[in-house]
Protein backbone atom coordinates (compact mmCIF):
# COMPACT_ATOMS: atom_id res chain seq x y z
CA UNK A 1 0.00 0.00 0.00
CA UNK A 2 1.30 3.72 -0.80
CA UNK A 3 1.89 5.90 1.93
CA UNK A 4 -0.34 8.26 3.04
CA UNK A 5 1.37 11.21 1.26
CA UNK A 6 2.30 9.59 -1.80
CA UNK A 7 -1.67 8.59 -2.38
CA UNK A 8 -2.99 11.74 -3.18
CA UNK A 9 0.01 11.92 -6.13
CA UNK A 10 -0.75 8.38 -7.62
CA UNK A 11 -4.33 9.55 -7.49
CA UNK A 12 -3.68 12.79 -9.48
CA UNK A 13 -1.00 10.92 -12.00
CA UNK A 14 -3.76 8.08 -12.57
CA UNK A 15 -6.26 11.10 -13.25
CA UNK A 16 -3.86 12.61 -16.35
CA UNK A 17 -3.39 9.23 -17.41
CA UNK A 18 -6.83 8.50 -17.73
CA UNK A 19 -7.61 12.08 -19.08
CA UNK A 20 -5.02 11.70 -22.03
CA UNK A 21 -6.08 8.48 -23.17
CA UNK A 22 -10.05 9.47 -22.92
CA UNK A 23 -9.10 12.54 -24.85
CA UNK A 24 -7.45 10.84 -27.42
CA UNK A 25 -10.67 8.52 -27.52
CA UNK A 26 -9.30 5.10 -26.98
CA UNK A 27 -10.57 2.38 -24.85
CA UNK A 28 -8.44 0.58 -21.77
CA UNK A 29 -8.53 -3.02 -24.42
CA UNK A 30 -7.30 -0.80 -27.59
CA UNK A 31 -4.30 0.57 -25.37
CA UNK A 32 -3.21 -2.27 -23.73
CA UNK A 33 -3.45 -4.41 -27.30
CA UNK A 34 -1.24 -1.70 -28.52
CA UNK A 35 1.39 -1.04 -25.74
CA UNK A 36 0.87 -4.41 -23.81
CA UNK A 37 0.27 -2.17 -20.42
CA UNK A 38 -2.49 -2.71 -18.58
CA UNK A 39 -3.59 0.84 -18.44
CA UNK A 40 -6.58 0.05 -16.19
CA UNK A 41 -4.59 -1.17 -13.14
CA UNK A 42 -2.34 2.06 -13.35
CA UNK A 43 -5.84 4.30 -13.30
CA UNK A 44 -6.87 3.34 -10.47
CA UNK A 45 -4.19 4.84 -8.58
CA UNK A 46 -4.16 2.12 -6.78
CA UNK A 47 -0.91 0.74 -7.51
CA UNK A 48 2.69 2.20 -7.73
CA UNK A 49 3.80 2.97 -11.47
CA UNK A 50 7.45 3.15 -12.61
CA UNK A 51 8.92 5.89 -14.36
CA UNK A 52 9.65 3.74 -17.41
CA UNK A 53 5.79 2.75 -17.77
CA UNK A 54 4.69 6.30 -17.69
CA UNK A 55 7.71 7.51 -20.52
CA UNK A 56 6.65 4.36 -22.58
CA UNK A 57 2.43 5.72 -22.38
CA UNK A 58 3.63 9.19 -22.87
CA UNK A 59 5.25 8.38 -26.10
CA UNK A 60 2.41 6.19 -27.17
CA UNK A 61 0.02 8.93 -26.85
CA UNK A 62 2.35 11.48 -28.03
CA UNK A 63 2.38 13.75 -24.80
CA UNK A 64 5.54 14.80 -23.08
CA UNK A 65 6.22 13.50 -20.15
CA UNK A 66 7.27 16.78 -18.38
CA UNK A 67 3.83 18.33 -19.75
CA UNK A 68 2.16 15.20 -18.12
CA UNK A 69 3.90 15.76 -14.63
CA UNK A 70 3.90 19.31 -14.28
CA UNK A 71 3.00 20.22 -10.99
CA UNK A 72 3.13 17.11 -9.45
CA UNK A 73 6.63 17.71 -7.80
CA UNK A 74 4.74 20.66 -5.76
CA UNK A 75 1.80 18.47 -5.00
CA UNK A 76 4.25 15.64 -3.43
CA UNK A 77 6.33 18.28 -1.23
CA UNK A 78 3.39 20.14 -0.13
CA UNK A 79 1.45 16.19 1.42
CA UNK A 80 5.12 15.60 2.65
CA UNK A 81 5.36 18.73 4.85
CA UNK A 82 1.79 18.02 6.32
CA UNK A 83 1.72 15.96 9.38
Amino acid sequence: MAAPHSSTFLLELARRLKAVREARGQTLQEVYDETGIHVARLETGRRSVALRTVALLCRYYQVELGQLVAGLEQLLLEQQSQP
